[in-house]
């Protein structure tokens, strides 16, 4: 897919005038994994922007194979729970970007990029996408807030299941146990799709989607921001009842 933008390393492919900010993993010899500093160009990349939708996508066969394995090799205790605590606030910045994020997932996520994956919106698949936490074969588990994520998307049966086995799940798997939201040869299609909604109505749904307060307080706020909106579109929603 040629869209034009820039390419930098995880860095924002951007097409003048485009609702959409392009979001590249661009470390396609290493399937996409991260080093710490791509983590931190991720972060800057997804959240410097003003754009009303991001989408997250990587260069080459793989989507993402989440954190690059040299890096934690050469960790100490104290090295890893850094480097564990810098891809969970990346994920947690994905999660509260005042943006729509939304992750088109084409070959192998694996890992950490499944779990950049869930802190996403919305999650799109090709049909050559596979998914995968197999770190229990190394002893270890997906610490980007997989335990966390993971069964709050897909259920906490489903999440035992991929987690304590490590296997390997495609498209439609992933498709039916809600992992992905749809299966698609054009995921860069469906950002465009929600980009072309009012980019104020993207955050607010977003926001109160994402809000974990006590029911009656989302409730009121939900009201609130309803009321803004109407009073925001008036003339627009006069002119879809008159047409």
């Amino acid at each position: 897919m040629d869209d034009g933008d820039e390419r930098g390393s995880s860095s924002g492919r951007t097409a003048p005038g485009d609702a959409v900010r392009v979001v590249t993993l661009d470390r396609p010899d290493r399937r996409n994994a991260l080093t710490p500093d791509g983590l931190d160009a991720l972060e800057a990349a997804v959240t410097g922007t003003e754009r009303p939708v991001v989408y997250l996508r990587g260069a080459g066969p793989a989507f993402c194979a989440g954190a690059d394995l040299d890096v934690v090799a050469g960790l100490d205790r104290e090295g890893a729970e850094a480097f564990a605590e810098r891809g969970q606030r990346v994920a947690d910045a994905i999660e509260s970007a005042d943006s729509v994020v939304v992750a088109g997932v084409d070959g192998p996520a694996r890992g950490g990029g499944v779990e950049l994956a869930l802190a996403a919106d919305v999650r799109v698949a090709t049909p050559d996408a596979t998914f995968a936490e197999p770190g229990v074969k190394l002893g270890l588990f997906g610490a980007w807030g997989g335990t966390v994520r993971l069964p709050r998307v897909v259920g906490e049966g489903e999440a035992l299941d991929l987690a304590l086995s490590g296997r390997t799940v495609d498209a439609e798997e992933a498709l039916r146990m809600g992992l992905v939201s749809r299966v698609t040869d054009d995921p860069r299609a469906v950002a465009d799709e929600l980009a072309a909604n009012d980019p104020v109505t993207l955050r607010t749904v977003k926001k109160r989607m994402r809000d974990d307060s006590p029911r009656a307080v989302q409730e009121r706020r939900e009201v609130e921001v309803f009321g803004d909106l109407v009073e925001r579109h008036a003339d627009a929603i006069a002119d879809e009842r008159d047409s």
